[in-house]
This record gives C-alpha cells, sequence and structure tokens, in this order.
C-alpha cells in the first residue's frame, strides 16, 4: 500500500521553479541555435550538454558552480568517449551484433565508473544514469557528426548552462556570497558505500543490456540502452522499499509519458516546434523529479524520445513499442538487483537457524 501511495503523493516544493527555468532555458537556446544553422545532426551533444545544469540544484553560487563544473566535465569526458567508441567500431570493421555488444560492454562500464566519481565528488542528482544515457546514446548513432563540431557544441553547451547557473547573481537580492566550498572528503564508510553503489551499477547495467539485447534479437525490437537506464533507477534511494517504489513508478511514469508523446506525434511538430516541446518537458522534468517521479516521468519520456527523433529519425511506433518494453526489461533488473541482498541475507539466516535446530 505505501509503495502504491507513493505514486499519488507530492512532496514539498522547494524553488523547483527557478531550477527548471534555468534548465529549461539551457536546453532551448542551443537546440533553437542548431535548428536556426540546420544542423540538426549535433542536437544530442547540446542536449547531454545541457544536463549540467540539472546539478547544484539550490546550492550557493560558489557551490554550484564547482558541482556544475565538475559535472560538465565529467559529461563533456563521457560524450567524448562515446562518439570514440562509435567510430572505433567502424575501425575495427565489426558486425552490427559484434558493435552491439561492445556498446554493452563499454555502457556498462562507463556506469560502474561514472558512479563511483558522482560519489567521489557529492555530486547530486546521484548515479550514473544521465552518463549512461549520454555514452549509448551517442555511441549508437550510425552517422557520426565531425568529432571536432560536436565536442565544440558540447563545451558550448556547458559553458552557457554554467552561465544560466550563475545568472541570478545579476540581481543583488538573489546574489549568495562567493564562498569557495571546502573539499568534502569522503568517510571511509562513504567511500565503501560509494564503491558498493558503483558495483550495483555495474550489475545492473550489464544485466539489464545483456537482457535487452537478447530480447532485441529474439523479439525484433532496439535501444537496448533504454533497459540500462531504466535499471539504474532503483538503485537512488535510503531505503528498499524507495527503492523498488522508483522501479515502480519508472514503469507507470514511462507508459502515461508515451501516450502524451503519441498526442505530440499526431501534431507532426515542425523542427522549432520540436525544441518548444523539449524545453517545455525539461521545464516539467525538473518541477517534479524531486517532489513526485511518476509525474517527472511523464515529463522525461517525451523529452528523451524526441530528443532521439531529432538525431535519428524512426518509425514513431517501433520507438513507443522499444520505450515500453526495454524499460519493464530494465526497471525488473534493477529492482532484481535491490532485493538481491535482502533475500541473500533472509536464506543465510534461514540456514543458520535450521542448523541450529538441527541435532
Amino acid at each position: 500500500m505505501k509503495l502504491f501511495a507513493e505514486m499519488f503523493t507530492m512532496a514539498p516544493g522547494h524553488k523547483d521553479y527557478q531550477v527548471a527555468i534555468r534548465c529549461a532555458v539551457g536546453v532551448f537556446v542551443p537546440l533553437i541555435t542548431l535548428v536556426l544553422l540546420d544542423r540538426l545532426n549535433l542536437a544530442i551533444f547540446a542536449s547531454f550538454g545541457a544536463f549540467t545544469g540539472i546539478y547544484g540544484r539550490n546550492e550557493p553560487h560558489a557551490k554550484r558552480f564547482v558541482l556544475q563544473f565538475r559535472a560538465g566535465t565529467l559529461m563533456l569526458l563521457v560524450m567524448l568517449l562515446a562518439a570514440l567508441a562509435a567510430r572505433a567500431g567502424g575501425a575495427l570493421d565489426l558486425s552490427t551484433a559484434d558493435t552491439i555488444w561492445m556498446q554493452v560492454v563499454a555502457t556498462t562500464l562507463v556506469a560502474g565508473g561514472c558512479s563511483l566519481i558522482v560519489a567521489w565528488w557529492r555530486l547530486r542528482p546521484a548515479g550514473s544514469l544521465f552518463h549512461i544515457f549520454a555514452f549509448a546514446a551517442i555511441a549508437s548513432i550510425p552517422s557520426q557528426p565531425p568529432l571536432w563540431q560536436a565536442m565544440l557544441v558540447a563545451v558550448l553547451t556547458v559553458a552557457f548552462s554554467l552561465l544560466i547557473g550563475m545568472s541570478s547573481r545579476v540581481a543583488r537580492s538573489r546574489r549568495s556570497p562567493w564562498v569557495w566550498p571546502h573539499p568534502a572528503r569522503l568517510t571511509p564508510a562513504e567511500k565503501r558505500a560509494a564503491r558498493l553503489e558503483s558495483l550495483g551499477y555495474l550489475v545492473a547495467a550489464g544485466l539489464a543490456g545483456t537482457l535487452g539485447t537478447l530480447a532485441g534479437e529474439w523479439l525484433g525490437f532496439g535501444h537496448n540502452y533504454w533497459a540500462m537506464v531504466a535499471a539504474v533507477v532503483p538503485l537512488v534511494g535510503h531505503t528498499t522499499r524507495h527503492r523498488v517504489s522508483r522501479g515502480v513508478q519508472r514503469i507507470v511514469g514511462t507508459a502515461v509519458g508515451l501516450v502524451l508523446l503519441a498526442g505530440i506525434l499526431l501534431l507532426q511538430p515542425a523542427p522549432w516546434q520540436t525544441v518548444l516541446v523539449i524545453a517545455a518537458c525539461q521545464f516539467g522534468a525538473e518541477m517534479f523529479i524531486a517532489r513526485q517521479y511518476v509525474l517527472a516521468q511523464i515529463f522525461v519520456t517525451p523529452l528523451a524520445l524526441i530528443s532521439t527523433l531529432l538525431v535519428a529519425p524512426s518509425a514513431p511506433g517501433l520507438l513507443l513499442r522499444d520505450r515500453i518494453l526495454e524499460t519493464v526489461i530494465g526497471a525488473a533488473v534493477g529492482i532484481g538487483v535491490v532485493l538481491a541482498p535482502t533475500v541473500w541475507r533472509q536464506l543465510r539466516a534461514r540456514h543458520a537457524a535450521r542448523r541450529r535446530l538441527t541435532p
């Protein structure tokens, strides 16, 4: 009942509209610029570069700048590695199947590595969900744009997001004292937790990617990395119940979001209208992501898929089908990974109890 109740519970807001406006502007300006330049093949690099703005939501300006600078730098590294990985597949003359499996392995390593870095830097949102999404989405693009152009767009978008993050300093009433934050060192317990969490991301992403790829080969659908993204969603949370709830909410929110996306696609928006939709969805996602996960996912789903369609157009029906199937696979894997330690401890306790009762 508590799992069900969380889907209809709204946490109190905390200046969410300010973060939502910053993030919406941070993605709208780069994308509309690319529309005007007729360079939508670079849109995915701008979209992921704009993720810089989601970090340091309500922190003082100096701390926000440090957190966003670190987050932007890590995202740039992930995008660069993804672009290089895509080129490596072509250079090695791998078959399509081998390329897909190579991407699964590489994305799994990104999931574990970025999770550890994010924990070490105390970034929030925690985990490597965005890095998994960015790496796999870029690495899977069949026609890669020139590397220098892609990274230039990414760097400029990250820089613009940093500028937007500091923009409120223009108003004297909103200006917080510029005090550089002291390095927050992890305690031994936090380091151990970060390593265990990284292992969880490695297992969840790898298992979901494997199952998503095998199921795709069997049933004829693609976008296996959506399963990997969904698999790490339940890994964020302080309690097992909350983590399982996030996995269930991911599926429910995705299903409702696909209905909204279908309605948007029926309108056949022009590129500039599509960018407006992306900005609106980004605003909605940041308004509710910290307050009501199901509602946030309703905006995240069209945001992610429309961004994909900008770069790699495909049949909308197949895209909707792939999204829900891969999400179910990934969320189920993530919930399984969350529950596995509890089940293992219970089995060990029962086994120990039987041994004590055995004469």
